[in-house]
């Protein structure tokens, strides 16, 4: 895939990411903006592999971001000490720093993606 199609989907998912946050909680931080781009980056050649469903993309999907979120909460709130987010007061949470919760809400949140993607890869598409 070429260069130009990862960096409109990362900054896609920088400013939408960015922007639900910033809906939900009033702010955001910005590696929670990287890594926003990050995944949608990461999801977006997920989501343009041959034989991917919805399904399939959303189960996978959630476990990157959920993966992903444990990997940055290790730096950003145990490492660094900016308290950017806290589950430990969430059932089935890990180290605070991701739980079942919202591992299901990225589930969830991949439905969008899905179609975001699969929208971009028409877009860069010649023809």
């Amino acid at each position: 895939m070429k260069f130009a199609q990862h960096f409109f989907s990362f900054l896609m998912g920088y400013f939408i990411y960015s922007l639900i946050e910033i809906l939900n909680r009033g702010y955001t931080h910005w590696t929670m903006s990287l890594t926003g781009g990050f995944i949608l980056m990461i999801l977006y050649s997920l989501n343009n592999s041959k034989g991917i469903t919805l399904i399939k993309s959303c189960f996978i999907g959630s476990v990157i971001i959920t993966a992903t979120e444990f990997i940055v909460g290790i730096f950003d709130n145990i490492i660094m000490h900016w308290n950017v987010w806290d589950y430990s007061e969430l059932p089935f949470n890990v180290s605070g720093q991701i739980c079942l919760l919202f591992s299901f809400y990225w589930f969830l949140l991949c439905i969008p993606a899905y179609y975001l993607c699969r929208i971009i890869h028409r877009k860069f598409t010649i023809p």
